[in-house]
């Protein structure tokens, strides 16, 4: 009995370790763990996965459309954007092989519209296998029509202006005729923000009075600054016009507000106030102020939108505490502090370009003239000394000014749109609208899909033309979910999702 004892005693950690090594994960078990957590990190914009899948040398190489592209690990990060995974998506290993501590594999990924297939060299590693290096290519499904189609998150609001979203699911809403909002699109729960600023001028409710809130929108660093910009009708003893300040937003409360741009003189005027705001690649603040008047018989000897010490008009870029930027463009000694650039009658939309980077904004007409432009310093927009469109003053002759040149606008329509937020799409529900130009408007409610190559529209497509109803703002949540406000009585927060038809 001893001896068996001693036996059993003798061998127990060679059966230990042989239990061990059996439930020990394969070298080929590994490898597909290190795949899946690249696939996990492709599917939802995860750049924490993605890294963790990559060696830090890792490059990443295609051949397209007559192009040869290395992009290095960090380049090819750069890319990448937190976003739902899309309900489509299928990503499978094809096949593995491995030799030592060196492997290879092959993968594809199908979306809606393509299928990428990958060549991964992969090598193991005293902290694991990673991949090494990269080639691929994509190849388009043949066949596919997108749907979209309207899902109300919200309604009740009081013509909503604008949102911007402090999280995926945490949005705040302004309503130019009653409040700023926060409101929880899990929860459904809607808070009001108290603090807005005593001096704003509420609306009549009468049509063409654009008085009340307009832009809401987020620090760059909000996360740990926690400022937001609003812009808003101001009031004084002579009239109103335009305001931008700064809060902290604590406690769903408004609190340090500091004004950075007051658009004197105020005036009586209730309509072409502007405000629309954003932030530039360069982090500094972009907004815009409207000429004010409605008619051009109103305009006084130097039209307010060329006369460069009037406030009115005009696009300005100052620093994010209200300072002026040191390399802003000189328009003279005595031109409007932050002006950027001039010649504008109505803009509110205002979005930067994610590639270039650069800055587009709409614009009204009067009577037909709504136009898209890109910001570009010093440049004159040309209003009232020319427009796309026709005065509603028949008679008005604007004298020409010496010295004047006037950029062309990228875009404007034959019919009037009334042009209003607008938002370059980089979302994954539509996957052929990738960095197309999405613009809401207010005339007959519409919603504009403009193909953008280089700086030109090439061509241009109506949305949703069988269920119109007047759009305020178009805006992208963090993931790229589409999101519309509709300028009502009764506004809605509506989300724009894809029903695809592959045929």
């Amino acid at each position: 009995m001893k001896k068996t004892t001693f036996f059993l005693c003798l061998f127990a950690p060679l059966f230990s370790a042989f239990s061990q090594n059996q439930d020990a994960p394969t070298e080929r078990q590994l490898i597909e763990k290190t795949i899946e957590t690249y696939f996990d990190g492709w599917a939802t914009g995860d750049t924490t996965k993605l890294g963790k899948a990559m060696h830090s040398s890792c490059h990443l190489k295609n051949f397209r459309d007559g192009k040869f592209m290395d992009f290095t690990r960090s380049q090819y990060l750069n890319i990448f954007r937190l976003h739902e995974r899309p309900a489509n998506l299928i990503t499978r290993i094809i096949s593995i092989d491995i030799t030592n501590n060196m492997g290879s594999a092959k993968v594809e990924i199908s979306t809606v519209t393509d299928l990428y297939t990958d060549y991964f060299n992969l090598m193991k590693t005293n902290e694991g296998w990673f991949i090494a290096d990269k080639v691929s290519t994509r190849t388009p499904h043949k066949t596919f029509d997108p749907k979209p189609v309207k899902e109300t998150i919200l309604e009740g609001l009081k013509r909503p202006w604008s949102m911007a979203f402090l999280t995926e699911n945490e949005v705040l809403i302004s309503e130019k005729e009653g409040d700023l909002v926060r409101f929880d699109l899990t929860k459904k729960e809607q808070i009001k923000i108290t603090g807005y600023p005593t001096d704003l001028e509420d609306s009549l409710g009468g049509f063409g009075d654009n008085t009340g809130k307009f832009e809401v929108l987020i620090d760059p660093d909000f996360k740990t600054n926690q400022f937001i910009y609003l812009s808003y009708a101001a009031k004084s003893a002579k009239g109103r016009t335009t305001k931008i300040i700064r809060a902290k937003l604590e406690n769903d409360a408004l609190k340090d507000i500091k004004a950075l741009f007051v658009a004197e003189p105020f005036s009586s005027e209730r309509y072409h106030y502007g405000g629309g705001m954003t932030f530039g690649a360069d982090g500094k603040l972009y907004f815009t102020i409207g000429e004010r008047l409605f008619n051009e018989k109103d305009e006084p000897a130097i039209p307010i939108a060329q006369n460069v010490e009037d406030r009115r008009g005009k696009i300005y870029r100052i620093n994010s505490d209200g300072t002026i930027p040191n390399d802003n463009p000189d328009f003279g000694k005595n031109a409007s502090a932050g002006l950027y650039a001039m010649g504008i009658r109505a803009a509110q939309g205002l979005t930067v370009e994610p590639n270039t980077k650069k800055i587009w904004f709409s614009e009204h007409g009067t009577q037909q003239g709504d136009e898209i432009n890109i910001l570009n310093p010093k440049a004159n927009y040309g209003w009232p000394m020319k427009t796309t469109g026709k005065y509603r003053f028949a008679e008005f002759a604007p004298k020409p000014i010496e010295g004047n040149v006037y950029t062309d606008p990228i875009w404007s329509w034959m019919q009037t749109v009334a042009p209003t937020g607008l938002v370059f799409y980089t979302g994954f529900d539509f996957p052929l609208w990738k960095n197309d130009l999405l613009v809401g408007g207010l005339s007959r409610g519409s919603l504009w899909r403009l193909k953008i190559e280089g700086e030109k529209v090439v061509s241009s497509e109506e949305l949703l033309v069988n269920d119109r109803v007047r759009i305020r703002k178009v805006a992208l949540s963090p993931s790229g979910r589409l999101f519309i406000l509709t300028d009502e009585v009764n506004g809605k927060l509506i989300r724009i999702k894809n029903l695809p038809v592959v045929k």
